[in-house]
C-alpha cells in the first residue's frame, strides 16, 4: 500500500509540472485559430479608370427591307400557280399564270388592224403624189392638193394609233403571267386555280426581302438629350457614325453573330409615347431573323474615356434603397462606400460617384465580415470566375 501512494504521489507531481506547458499550446492554439477566423480571405477588384463605351439596350422588332404584294396587272381566271409557297423567288420570276387566250386574240386582231392602217395609209400615198404632179402642171387645184395631204397624215396617225394597240394588246398579254416585282422570300398563295382576279385590285401574294433586314427599335427622347448633354459637357466622346456598333440580343438572351450599322434616327417624337424610332440594318444570310420577332437592340451611343466601372455582384442596395458597395482600406479593414451608378453593361455597373482609381472593392466573400472588420484582400478576375463557373457547370453534368 505504501508503494500504490508513493506512485500515485508521484504521477500527480508529474502532471502538476506539465500543466503550465499544456496551458501554453491550447492558448497559443487558440490565438492562432482567433487569428484565422478575425481576418478572412476577400476577393477584391483594384479601380481603374478605362475608355469604356457607352451602351444602350433598347427594345425593338425586325422587318423586311422591302415588301411587294403581288397583284394582277389585268383581269381574268388563274390557271396556274408556278411557285412553292415559302420559297425565294427573284424578280421577274413566273408566279401565276392567268388564262391568256382573251389576250392572245386581241393581239392578233389588233396586227389586223395594223395591216388594215397600213394598206390605207399606202392608198392615200399614192393619191397624194397624183394630185401633187397634177398640181404642179396645173391640172389640179391647189386645195385639192392640200386635202390629200391632209389625208395622207390622218392615214400615218391612224397606223401609229393601230400600233399603239397591238402594243397595248402585247402587254396586256405579257402580264397574264404574273412575276416577282423583287428578290424575297414569297409567302402564302392567297388565290388558286380558277379563281377571278381583278386588275390592280386582288392580292395574289406577298414577298419581303429579308437579307438585308431591319431592326427597327426605339429610345425615350429624355435619354437622347441626357446623352446630348453629356457630349456638350465633355463627359462622353461622341463614336464615328461609321464606328457605331449595332448588337441584337435574341428572345433566348444569345447575340445575334452579324453586328449591324445604324441607318438614322428620325427627326420627330412620337407623341403618345415620348420616344425616337431608329433603324439599325444586319445582315441575314441564314435567315435566323424573320419579320416581327422581338428583339433587344445594343447600340454604342458613347465613349467615356475614362470610366469606373465594377463587377456587378460588387454593388449592394442599403435599406434606403441606394446603392454601396465595400471598400477595403489602407490597413485592411471594411468600409462602406455609398456610389451612384449608372447603366449596366456586359456583367458591369457604371459607376458615376463614390469610387476613384486605386479602390479596393469587395467582389466575394460578402458573408465573412461586417463593416469595420480586418480582412485579408485577394486579386480577383473575370477569367477566373468564369472558368470556376464553367467548372461547376461540368460537375453538375
Amino acid at each position: 500500500m505504501s508503494g500504490l501512494r508513493a506512485r500515485s504521489a508521484c504521477v500527480a507531481m508529474m502532471l502538476a509540472a506539465f500543466a503550465p506547458l499544456l496551458g501554453a499550446c491550447d492558448e497559443s492554439s487558440s490565438a492562432v485559430a482567433t487569428a484565422q477566423t478575425s481576418e478572412p480571405d476577400v476577393s477584391v477588384v483594384t479601380v481603374k479608370p478605362q475608355p469604356r463605351a457607352v451602351v444602350r439596350e433598347l427594345p425593338g422588332r425586325i422587318s423586311p427591307t422591302r415588301v411587294a404584294e403581288v397583284r394582277p396587272r389585268v383581269s381574268g381566271i388563274v390557271v396556274e400557280r408556278l411557285f412553292r409557297q415559302g420559297s425565294e423567288v427573284k424578280a421577274g420570276d413566273a408566279l401565276y399564270r392567268i388564262d391568256p387566250r382573251p389576250f392572245e386574240v386581241e393581239v392578233m386582231a389588233n396586227d389586223a388592224a395594223v395591216d388594215k392602217a397600213e394598206a390605207a395609209l399606202m392608198q392615200a400615198q399614192q393619191q397624194a403624189r397624183r394630185i401633187a404632179t397634177l398640181t404642179s402642171q396645173r391640172a389640179a387645184p391647189e386645195a385639192e392638193n392640200e386635202k390629200t395631204i391632209a389625208a395622207e397624215r390622218q392615214a400615218q396617225a391612224e397606223v401609229e394609233g393601230r400600233k399603239a394597240d397591238l402594243a397595248r394588246a402585247k402587254l396586256n398579254l405579257d402580264y397574264a403571267t404574273v412575276r416577282a416585282p423583287i428578290d424575297g422570300v414569297v409567302g402564302a398563295a392567297l388565290v388558286s386555280e380558277g379563281a377571278l382576279v381583278v386588275q390592280n385590285e386582288t392580292n395574289l401574294a406577298t414577298v419581303q426581302q429579308l437579307d438585308p433586314i431591319y431592326a427597327d427599335f426605339t429610345q425615350s427622347v429624355t435619354e437622347l438629350n441626357q446623352l446630348r448633354r453629356a457630349f456638350e459637357s465633355g463627359d462622353l466622346d461622341r463614336i464615328e457614325s461609321d464606328a457605331v456598333k449595332v448588337r441584337l440580343v435574341l428572345d433566348d438572351n444569345t447575340i445575334y453573330g452579324l453586328d449591324g450599322k445604324l441607318l438614322f434616327s428620325e427627326a420627330k417624337v412620337d407623341a403618345h409615347t415620348g420616344q425616337v424610332t431608329l433603324r439599325g440594318e444586319f445582315r441575314n444570310p441564314k435567315r435566323e431573323l424573320l419579320p416581327g420577332m422581338y428583339v433587344r437592340v445594343r447600340l454604342d451611343q458613347g465613349l467615356d474615356s475614362d470610366a469606373i466601372a465594377v463587377p456587378q455582384q460588387a454593388v449592394q442596395r442599403n435599406g434606403g434603397g441606394g446603392s454601396e458597395v465595400f471598400v477595403v482600406k489602407d490597413d485592411n479593414r471594411i468600409a462602406v462606400q455609398p456610389v451612384r451608378t449608372g447603366s449596366v453593361q456586359d456583367g458591369v455597373w457604371f459607376v458615376t460617384e463614390g469610387l476613384k482609381a486605386g479602390d479596393k472593392v469587395v467582389v466575394e466573400g460578402f458573408q465573412k465580415f461586417a463593416a469595420g472588420d480586418k480582412v485579408r484582400p485577394q486579386s480577383w478576375s473575370e477569367a477566373e470566375a468564369s472558368a470556376d463557373n464553367r467548372h461547376a457547370l461540368k460537375a453538375a453534368r
